[in-house]
This record gives C-alpha cells, sequence and structure tokens, in this order.
C-alpha cells in the first residue's frame, strides 16, 4: 500500500497521520488576523515571546491612549488535544478579545507547537518560554507589556481543556523558577490517570493511553505527572506549591469526558495542603468548551463573569 495514504493514526475529531508522516487536519486550520476588533474594540497584534516562541498580545480599547494605564496579564494557552488550534483560531481569537474587554487585562494569547509535527514536551516548552517571557514585561521587547504590565503581583495563567493542562504545568514551573502569579484558571481542564475515576470507563482509559502516547511518545503513560499531577507524593507536593493567590476550576455538566477530572483536580488540589483559595464554577447544561461557539448564550456571558471576577478580585 501507499504509506502516503495508508493510516497511522485517526485522532478523531482532530486529525488524522499517514505512515509516510503526513498530516491532515480536519477542517484545517482557519486563521484570522490581527488589528483592532470591530465588536469590542480590543486591539490585538502578533509578537516574538522569547526562545522561538510566539504570542498574540492583545490591548483593552483605549489602554494605548493611556500612558498611566496599569493592568493585569493574563497568559492564556488555547485547548485542541495538543494537537491543533492556534491563537489565530476564529473562535480562540474571538473569546480573548471578548476576555480582554471585559477584564480590562493585557491577553497574551500564546502560540505553541502541536504534536504529532513537534511532539509533546515542545507545546510545554514554548508556552513556558512565553510566560517567562511575560513575567519580565515583554523583556523589553514589547511596549505595550513594558508600559501598561502592572507586575506588582504577578500574572494569571489560564487555559481551556489541553491548554489548562499547560496552564497547571506552567503554575508548577513557576515555583521553580521564582515566576510570580496572581491566579490560575482552569477551564474544563484535560487531566487524566492509569485508573479510572467516577464515571470513566476502561474504553475511555484506553483510549486516551493511545491519544497520550500519539502526542508524547516519551511518557511513562497516563501516570506521567504533567497528566496526572497528583500521582505521587513529589507531584503533589509540587502541585500544592504552585505560587498563587487562587485558583478557580471550571467544569461543565454535561463535559461527560472530563467533568469528573475537573472537579477530581479541584478536590485533590484543596487536600493537597495548597495554601491558597481553591475555587468551583459549573456550567450548567453544556459541554465540553461550550463557550467558543456561543459566546452571548447565558451560559458562556455566566462563566466568563466569573473569570473577570476572578481577575478583578
Amino acid at each position: 500500500m501507499d504509506p502516503d495514504t495508508e493510516i497511522a493514526f485517526d485522532f478523531q475529531p482532530y486529525l488524522r497521520q499517514y505512515k509516510s508522516g503526513r498530516v491532515v487536519r480536519y477542517g484545517g486550520e482557519p486563521v484570522v488576523p490581527t488589528g483592532t476588533d470591530p465588536v469590542t474594540g480590543v486591539v490585538s497584534r502578533d509578537v516574538h515571546a522569547g526562545d522561538g516562541a510566539r504570542a498574540r498580545v492583545y490591548l483593552p480599547p483605549g489602554a494605548a491612549a493611556d500612558a498611566n494605564a496599569k493592568l493585569p496579564v493574563v497568559v492564556y494557552f488555547h485547548g485542541g488535544a495538543f494537537v491543533t488550534g492556534s491563537p489565530a483560531r476564529p473562535l480562540t481569537h474571538a473569546y480573548l478579545n471578548d476576555l480582554v474587554s471585559r477584564s480590562g487585562a493585557i491577553g497574551v494569547s500564546v502560540y505553541y507547537r502541536l504534536a504529532p509535527e513537534s511532539p509533546l514536551p515542545a507545546a510545554y516548552d514554548d508556552a513556558w518560554a512565553a510566560v517567562r517571557w511575560a513575567a519580565t514585561r515583554g523583556a523589553g521587547g514589547d511596549t505595550w507589556l513594558l508600559n501598561h504590565a502592572n507586575m506588582s503581583r504577578g500574572v494569571f495563567l489560564a487555559g481551556c481543556s489541553a491548554g489548562a493542562n499547560i496552564a497547571h504545568e506552567m503554575a508548577v514551573r513557576c515555583a521553580g523558577a521564582g515566576v510570580a502569579l496572581r491566579g490560575l484558571v482552569l477551564v474544563h481542564p484535560y487531566f487524566a490517570g492509569e485508573e479510572a475515576i467516577g464515571g470513566e470507563t476502561e474504553d475511555l482509559v484506553e483510549r486516551r493511553r493511545r491519544t497520550w502516547r500519539f502526542t508524547c511518545p516519551d511518557t511513562p503513560g497516563l501516570d506521567d505527572r504533567r497528566l496526572n499531577p497528583f500521582v505521587d507524593g513529589e507531584a503533589r507536593a509540587a502541585a500544592a506549591a504552585i505560587p498563587c493567590e487562587r485558583v478557580l476550576v471550571c467544569v461543565a455538566e454535561k463535559d461527560y469526558k472530563l467533568k469528573d477530572r475537573g472537579l477530581w483536580y479541584y478536590r485533590e488540589l484543596k487536600g493537597s495542603g495548597y495554601g491558597g483559595e481553591v475555587e468551583l464554577f459549573e456550567s450548567m447544561s453544556v459541554g465540553h468548551a461550550f463557550h467558543f461557539g456561543m459566546l452571548d448564550s447565558r451560559q458562556a456571558v455566566q462563566l466568563q463573569e466569573r473569570t473577570v471576577a476572578f481577575i478583578k478580585k
């Protein structure tokens, strides 16, 4: 058979990889340009974010004209199972415009390399480069951060699904590097483990084993500490040491594959010895990452308002 047409791995609903190594992503990767958003007035631009990483930076309306405006910074990681998505994807871009407009924060939405072309830990490494860059106010190279970032208490980290997993891992790394954080927002977070919990089935666990190894070939399995942050005492201690004042965990009632893991993370972090506040918010009657496709819905507005309140607290 032709290796360019013979399927090696079918990762529904995201992509298909052929034995030749060719990867086809379902639906392609549509992009939207930076600029001024006509709905919110938020301004965005793409920048280099250190060590080869890139980010899309968002400034609230009017902030550029106010030399005295000092704003919180939210570093955001998009979802997509580590294999798809980008800050330039239409739904992600619209979400960041809305978040920045409502919160009055500077948004830093991170481009990270995707598996399988760039297996994990590439995404984590790109994310870490961007976090360090943002924490140093753009390393002197981005005037928006240099002029307007309020770093007196550190930055916020936020993400959805796989992006929430990345956000947690970045918080763990911040502890060892002395990077100050104000808060951590995990929306419908992607975590797993070799032992099923709640409503997880063995079939679901097995599918996660296959897809996790596809994205992260050099891994011990689902009990990899990046995926199971409470697998042992050392991992639990690292989670307890994340250097932020508070954590917000958001779940969705009909997120049947990941809601139990979000609740598990909330309970485990509260019991780990973490010294900050751990908050839980549940969106009712909706599923995983619902808010991207329905930003104006009642549930999405409630989720965004809860996130904004967390940032402004």
